[in-house]
């Protein structure tokens, strides 16, 4: 019965983040980001201010939560899988790449807010971060025996390279004034996700084979 109370608990609190993120990026979308007050969101998703506290911290965060929701998951989930025999360098760009630009994702509307608005951009950004523990927990289940903290430190690198390549592509434009805190993508996002990665490439390999010399079918025999 416990267990059933706690994952009915979790099932509610999913709910109500659910709520929540949708209310908020639908008035955003209706009356302008920066005409949204937690209030108004807390109203339309039917619960109290300070319940709203508990789920997020500013308006921001729960307008872009709902268009990076189900990103991380998704990267993780896509990572797991990729075929045995593709590397996990290729298996981790092309997921994040997959997620990132997916053009069946309901995000026009949402991103051309974010790209205009600079504190959504900044959150945006940000969410890149939300990427390490469910991609950390990936990368140990495709390595079997890979060492926990290597993998969170694999994971917290490759959040990052995805920070660097959203801060180049989500930037404000600066050629006129008629274009000012406009957003001019820098390149295709798929390609500067590829690059911002690359670096990464031998490390994450690296961690999917045996050390030198050893097989990884061996065991260790007598002495």
């Amino acid at each position: 019965m416990t267990t059933q109370r706690a994952g009915l608990r979790e099932q509610k609190k999913q709910a109500t983040r659910k709520a929540l993120r949708e209310a908020a990026l639908r008035l955003a979308l209706e009356h302008g980001a920066e005409n949204v007050r937690v209030d108004d969101i807390a109203e339309a998703a039917g619960v109290s201010p300070r319940t709203y506290n508990n789920y997020f911290s500013s308006r921001e965060q729960a307008i872009v939560a709902a268009v990076t929701a189900q990103r991380e998951a998704g990267v993780a989930a896509a990572v797991v899988a990729r075929p045995a025999g593709v590397g996990l360098a290729e298996a981790v760009v092309e997921a994040i790449a997959e997620q990132y630009t997916d053009p069946g994702e309901r995000q026009r509307d949402a991103l051309l807010l974010i790209t205009t608005h600079p504190p959504l951009r900044d959150a945006f950004v940000d969410t890149a971060g939300a990427l390490e523990n469910s991609l950390a927990e990936a990368i140990t289940q495709r390595l079997g025996n890979a060492d926990p903290d290597a993998a969170r430190v694999l994971a917290a690198s490759v959040a990052a390279a995805t920070r660097v390549a959203l801060q180049r592509w989500i930037q404000p434009a600066t050629a006129s004034p008629a274009t000012a805190g406009f957003v001019v993508p820098s390149g295709s996002l798929p390609d500067l996700l590829r690059a911002a990665l690359a670096p990464l490439a031998p490390a994450l390999d690296a961690a999917g084979k045996p050390p030198v010399g050893v097989s990884p079918a061996a065991e260790p025999g007598p002495r």
